[in-house]
């Protein structure tokens, strides 16, 4: 990888649309980054022969001539532009932007936002490799939402998992040991493996009875993941009030439903015993048991579903109209796939 002469390490962080966007927390993650480092596009990774049009269709919008265009699935790097001559003005006490700890504003953070391709994963993840080697990018963060049977009550459980030994030593990530189907998250975090460029993954668990709607929640765990790694400062906006709503909309909805209602205490009694036996150092125990049962689930590892990129839900029950999260008394299938160690398994 080509080595740059920046103070700072480049940072890049990459989230897809679909498979891997649980409750939409990664691309608001990258929306909400954008908005604080006023990205502009860098870089087109262009959609054709890799994404399905019938299931990401093209957009026609006006521009800003109003001329009609079509706006097409492309995956796009973002960032912070550098002009020859222009020093980054340092932040006013009140703007909401990203800062080091020691007040200075982040420059070098990069954002690749797109769809997961439907085809051609390979020569994909090649052109990523391709991109970080041009702008020198020094650190690769995937992030990844799931759904799981995680309590929307308990804070939203993010796992970190990197091929590195290194990073692993740095970060206190893990090494997955998970086998099987996989997403395009993972085909880029091995391509980088191989071209010795170390990539850190972030997944962060989206209960799965609130299927429909946005979690804010999770963008928020994800966002404080990433203000730990990196060191920095994120402003959170407006972000944790609309995760308060969140929460107290499921809550009102369930106080309904007496099902629903018993089915949330189960989860959150199983988060809460998880929780207690892995402050007592029972941990180890616990899941022993739990395989011996036929379990075998964790915290921080539980089985995932896939999300729903129809737009209609997967449970029993009436299509929601009312904007409200879609919630049942029962619970999903989760038979996908088992989760030991990675978190993309749908």
């Amino acid at each position: 990888m080509s080595e740059t002469a920046s103070p700072q390490p480049r940072v890049l962080i990459v989230a897809f649309q679909g498979w891997s966007d649980a409750g939409d927390a990664t691309t608001e993650v990258l929306q909400h980054l954008g908005g604080l480092i006023d990205a502009e596009v860098l870089h087109v990774i262009s959609s054709e022969g890799y994404v399905d049009f019938q299931v990401h269709r093209p957009k026609l919008i006006f521009d800003a001539e109003g001329n009609r265009v079509l706006e097409w699935p492309d995956t796009r790097l973002y960032g912070t532009v550098q002009r020859p001559g222009d020093a980054p003005a340092p932040p006013r006490p009140d703007e909401e932007t990203l800062r080091r700890i020691d007040g200075s504003p982040v420059t070098d953070l990069f954002l690749l936002a797109g769809v997961e391709p439907a085809r051609d994963w390979q020569n994909f993840a090649d052109e990523i490799v391709e991109l970080i080697d041009v702008w020198s990018i020094d650190t690769v963060i995937i992030l990844g939402a799931m759904f799981s049977d995680a309590p929307h009550s308990r804070p939203i459980a993010v796992s970190v998992s990197t091929e590195s030994a290194e990073r692993r030593a740095e970060t206190g990530a893990v090494r997955s040991s998970y086998e099987g189907p996989t997403g395009i998250a993972t085909v880029v975090d091995l391509a980088l493996a191989q071209a010795g460029i170390s990539a850190i993954s972030l997944w962060a668990q989206v209960p799965h009875y609130v299927h429909s709607t946005p979690s804010p929640k999770a963008t928020l765990a994800l966002l404080d993941k990433l203000e730990e790694l990196l060191d920095i400062v994120i402003p959170r906006g407006e972000l944790l009030m609309q995760a308060n709503e969140w929460e107290a909309n499921i809550n009102r909805i369930a106080a309904a439903d007496e099902e629903m209602s018993r089915y949330i205490r189960g989860l959150e009694e199983s988060r809460d015993d998880a929780m207690a036996a892995e402050a007592t150092g029972d941990a180890l125990a616990l899941e022993f048991e739990k395989f011996l049962e036929g379990g075998s689930r964790g915290i921080e590892q539980t089985e995932a579903i896939e999300p729903d990129l129809t737009g209609e839900p997967d449970l029993p029950g009436e299509p929601d109209l009312t904007g409200e999260p879609d919630l049942t008394g029962e619970a999903r299938d989760r038979g996908d796939e088992g989760d030991d160690a990675d978190p993309e398994q749908r």
